[in-house]
């Protein structure tokens, strides 16, 4: 299998998941609740297909080594290693935020949703910035 599919697989995923993100976000705010449940369900499978296509690949092919060099590479290191931990955070609080959705435990819901949104977009955003940073751009 052609394992160069992945990275650009990936983009577009945390991508999708970023868009939808913002629109379920923007439905509740008009009280569009299934429009809501919909975008939400829509980025947690996109960002779980992400994970899976993540893990596969770097299973796979291993790292990449970033090139970049001069005032550019601590950028980089500093996005990449606050979107790791917040990705490692977020999956937790992604699974408890929908737990108590699920559940009809909204007070604890939309709590816990205050947190959880950020942080996902944050790692969706960031996770299109990494990928453009290490395959795209050229030093």
């Amino acid at each position: 299998m052609d394992l160069s599919v992945f990275p650009p697989l990936n983009a577009g995923l945390n991508t999708v998941s970023a868009l939808l993100l913002v629109a379920g976000y923007w439905l509740i705010r008009q009280r569009a609740i299934t429009g809501h449940t919909i975008c939400m369900l829509g980025a947690t499978l996109t960002s779980t297909l992400f994970l899976i296509s993540y893990l596969y690949y770097h299973a796979h092919h291993g790292s990449t080594r970033f090139l970049g060099q001069g005032w550019i590479r601590p950028v980089y290191f500093t996005i990449l290693i606050s979107h790791t931990i917040l990705a490692a955070t977020q999956v937790p609080l992604i699974v408890m935020t929908l737990f108590h959705a699920f559940r009809g435990n909204f007070h604890k819901h939309i709590r816990l949703a205050r947190i959880t949104l950020p942080i996902w977009l944050y790692v969706s955003v960031t996770g299109v910035v990494v990928y453009w940073m290490l395959y795209r751009m050229e030093y």
